[in-house]
């Protein structure tokens, strides 16, 4: 009996790690979130299928356990990497918690930040944070308080889950908040569907920023006083000493 934590990558296909794909191959039943099911149904043809929709994360993790006793193979199913924002966390507290004996594999993933990234440029270069704008598990005081700490810091900050249908005045608080602790002129990025068929960015300075571009498919990457805009790339100095 055996789970495997996967993490399928930002969405495209050529960045499902082979690691990844061969435990999905390798597994008798897979479970996850139903979109991100769909996103591989090709790969997982003849087997089990169990998934469901959002906030179902335990339900999910306690099925997967549940069905390893019984003796079964399973793989659980994250977008990105499995141990970033993923199932990977819960499936071993969970198994902790209920003091079984299965061996749980987390296997890495490509994630929505590395995947917008490599899209917008190179604004990764140096030290970096990523922070989740759902209020869902994490207090919306908190977060706001995260991110005044990483905009004093100059950090290059990574947003994830910018906006929602209910949720639409944080990410102008964090862009007003950015703007008065650093500078307008600060360069960000926006990565929609990143990696996917109908991906889509926007590069230019926080005072332009789209805010009209957000859902929960988009990543925003904000950068720090070194990020600069070349040839439509956004790139973050590391500080090398390059002759020109």
């Amino acid at each position: 009996m055996k789970i495997y934590a996967v993490g399928i990558g930002p969405g495209g296909r050529d960045l499902l790690t082979p690691r990844s794909k061969e435990a999905l191959q390798s597994s008798d039943i897979i479970i996850g979130h139903a979109p991100y099911i769909s996103q591989i149904e090709d790969l997982i043809e003849n087997k089990t299928i169990i998934s469901s929709g959002m906030r179902r994360e335990i339900e999910r993790c306690e099925e997967a356990i549940k069905k390893a006793e019984e003796g079964h193979i399973v793989a659980v199913v994250s977008s990105g990497d499995a141990g970033i924002y993923g199932m990977g966390g819960l499936l071993l507290e969970l198994a902790s918690e209920k003091k079984v004996k299965i061996e749980i594999e987390i296997l890495p993933g490509i994630t929505a930040a590395n995947g917008a990234a490599s899209v917008l440029g190179a604004p990764l270069m140096n030290d970096f944070a990523v922070i989740s704008l759902s209020d869902l598990l994490t207090p919306i005081e908190v977060i706001r308080k995260r991110i005044t700490k990483i905009a004093e810091a100059d950090l290059v900050c990574v947003l994830y889950n910018p906006s929602s249908r209910k949720r639409k005045e944080l990410i102008q608080e964090v862009i007003s908040e950015i703007c008065e602790v650093r500078t307008r002129e600060i360069v960000c990025g926006i990565v929609k569907n990143a990696t996917r068929t109908n991906e889509e960015k926007w590069i230019g300075t926080i005072s332009d920023f789209p805010f009209e571009m957000l859902d929960m498919s988009s990543v925003v990457i904000i950068g720090n006083s070194q990020t600069t805009i070349i040839d439509n790339k956004m790139i973050t100095s590391r500080g090398y000493k390059i002759s020109r």
